[in-house]
C-alpha cells in the first residue's frame, strides 16, 4: 500500500477549479499525494499564468483530459461545455485513472471532484473507489438544488425547472435568503431554453452523489451558513478557504495577475480605495461599462478596477471620452489582480463584486464591505446573503432599462463608505471565519478529520 493518493477534478470554469486547487495545496501540505485534472484547454491556461512551478514539496501535479469542444469554441457557453462534458468525461477519466494506476507506485485512493462533476464520482465508484464530493459554492445553493422535487410537488417549478408562479419568493427557512424565482441558477446562464433544460437535468443528476459520495465538504462554514447546514446534514463546512495558504505561484487562475497594483495602492490613504472586479464570466454591454466608468469617476475616489480583456462585448472597451485624462493617477486598470492580497490590503475601502462564491469568502475574510452587482448563476443568492443575512453590503438598483447608471454607483458608494455599523459587521464576521479555519475551528476539526480519514 503507496502513500495516499487523491485525484481532484473541478467543473472546468475559473471559479471552481481555484477553490479545488486551494484545497488540493492545503492537503499536499499534509503529505497527501495529488493529481489535479484540468481539461486541456484551461490546463494550458494555468501554465501559461503560472509557469511550470507548482508547489514546493512535490506533491501537486498538474494531468489534463479533452473536454469534448474543439479548437476555437466558446467555452464560456456553459451550455454547451457541459453538454460535452458528459458526453466525453466518464470515458477519459475512467482511461486517466488506468493509466495512473499503471505508472504510479502510489495507486489512486479517493477520487475527490466538484459535485458539478458528478459524473466523475459515478466513474469512481463504479471502480470502487471511495468518493469525496467538494460543493464549492454555498451550501444554502446546494440545499435549493436538493430541494428541486419538493419545489416541483409544492406547485412552485415544473417537471423542466420552469417556475410557475413568477413572482414567488423561494425561501427554504426564515434565516436563509429569498431567491427571485427567475434568479434560480439554471434559469439566469443563458436566455436559450435548451441551454436551461441541460443545465437544470445536469444539475438534478448531481443531486444524486451527495447522497452516495463518502463526503460531502463545502466551501464554506458554520459562523456563515449553520441554518443552512442544518438543512443539508451530509454536508460538512472546511473553509473558507485562504489564498494565504497557497505553495509556490499555482493559484489556478486563467490569466497572469498584475501584482505591480499592490504597489500603487501601498500610496493609497488607509480604507480610501474602491477594488472593482467581476471574476471571470461577467460581460457588459457598452452602455453599462461607460456607465460603470462615469460612476467611478464621480465619487472622486481613487479605485483599482480589473477590466478582462473579454469583459465588454465587442473588440474594444470604449471608455467614455476623456475619462482616462479626468481620473488620471486616481485610478489604477488591471487585466486580473492578485485578489486575495487586494482585499487584504489596508487602503482598501469596499468591494463592487458580482458576488461569485470565491469572491464572497475572499472579501468576508478579509473584513471588506461589498457593493452588489450579480452577474448570473449562483450570484444573486450571494448577494441576499451579503445585504439581507449578514448585512456587510448593498444592492445596485438597475433603472427600467435594466442599467445601472453611474448616480446609483456614487450614491451606495457614499452610503457604504459612510456606514460604520456595516463596516463593523464585515469585521466581526471576518474574526468569525478566521477563527473557524485557525486551529481547532469549527472547519479546521472537519479538515483533520478527513486528513485522518485519507491517510487510513
Amino acid at each position: 500500500m503507496g502513500k495516499p493518493h487523491v485525484l481532484v477534478i473541478p467543473y472546468p470554469t475559473q471559479g471552481h477549479v481555484i477553490p479545488l486547487v486551494e484545497l488540493s495545496q492545503n492537503l499536499a501540505k499534509q503529505g497527501i499525494k495529488i493529481s489535479f485534472v484540468n481539461t486541456v484547454f484551461n490546463h494550458k491556461r494555468v501554465l501559461d499564468a503560472f509557469g511550470e512551478k507548482v508547489n514546493e514539496n512535490g506533491l501537486l501535479h498538474l494531468l489534463s483530459v479533452p473536454d469534448g469542444l474543439e479548437d476555437g469554441e466558446d467555452r464560456n457557453q456553459l451550455g454547451k461545455l457541459t453538454e460535452r462534458l458528459c458526453q466525453v468525461m466518464p470515458t477519459q477519466i475512467k482511461e486517466l485513472i488506468h493509466k495512473v494506476n499503471e505508472s504510479d507506485d502510489d495507486k489512486i485512493s479517493c477520487v475527490l471532484a466538484d459535485i458539478t462533476m458528478g459524473l466523475a464520482l459515478d466513474v469512481a465508484a463504479e471502480l470502487g473507489i471511495p468518493t469525496v464530493g467538494l460543493w464549492p459554492a454555498a451550501v444554502f445553493q446546494l440545499a435549493m438544488l436538493l430541494s428541486i422535487p419538493k419545489f416541483i410537488d409544492d406547485g412552485l417549478i415544473d417537471e423542466i425547472g420552469t417556475p410557475l408562479m413568477k413572482h414567488k419568493m423561494f425561501q427554504l427557512s426564515p434565516m436563509n435568503p429569498s431567491i427571485h424565482p427567475m434568479n434560480l441558477i439554471w434559469l439566469n446562464i443563458d436566455d436559450s431554453l435548451s441551454t436551461q433544460k441541460i443545465i437544470f437535468d445536469f444539475l438534478v443528476r448531481n443531486n444524486k452523489v451527495v447522497e452516495t459520495s463518502d463526503w460531502v465538504l463545502c466551501n464554506s462554514s458554520l459562523e456563515l451558513e449553520l441554518q443552512a447546514f442544518n438543512l443539508v446534514p451530509k454536508a460538512l463546512p472546511i473553509g473558507p478557504f485562504l489564498a494565504t495558504n497557497r505553495l509556490g505561484n499555482l493559484s489556478g487562475n486563467f490569466w497572469p495577475e498584475d501584482p505591480t497594483c499592490l504597489q500603487w495602492l501601498d500610496q493609497q490613504s488607509p480604507g480610501s480605495v474602491i477594488y472593482v472586479a467581476f471574476g471571470s464570466l461577467t460581460v457588459f454591454d457598452q452602455i453599462q461599462f461607460q456607465e460603470l466608468a462615469l460612476g467611478l469617476e464621480i465619487t472622486e475616489r481613487p479605485f483599482l478596477w480589473v477590466v478582462r480583456e473579454d469583459i465588454t462585448k465587442g473588440k474594444h472597451h470604449n471608455y467614455p471620452k476623456g475619462f482616462n485624462v479626468r481620473v488620471g493617477n486616481r485610478c489604477r486598470i488591471v487585466s486580473w489582480a492578485p485578489q486575495a492580497a487586494v482585499l487584504g490590503h489596508s487602503s482598501i475601502a469596499c468591494f463592487i463584486s458580482h458576488c461569485g462564491w470565491n469572491s464572497t469568502m475572499e472579501g468576508v475574510s478579509n473584513g471588506v464591505p461589498f457593493l452588489c452587482w450579480p452577474y448570473f448563476a449562483d450570484q444573486f443568492l450571494n448577494e441576499s446573503y451579503i445585504s439581507d443575512i449578514w448585512k456587510i453590503g448593498l444592492k445596485l438598483q438597475k433603472d427600467e432599462g435594466g442599467i445601472i447608471r453611474k448616480e446609483e454607483i456614487k450614491s451606495k458608494v457614499e452610503q457604504l463608505v459612510g456606514d460604520e455599523n456595516c463596516k463593523t459587521r464585515a469585521i466581526e464576521l471576518k474574526q468569525m471565519v478566521i477563527k473557524s479555519v485557525g486551529d481547532g475551528g469549527s472547519s479546521d476539526k472537519v479538515f483533520k478529520n478527513f486528513v485522518q480519514w485519507l491517510k487510513s
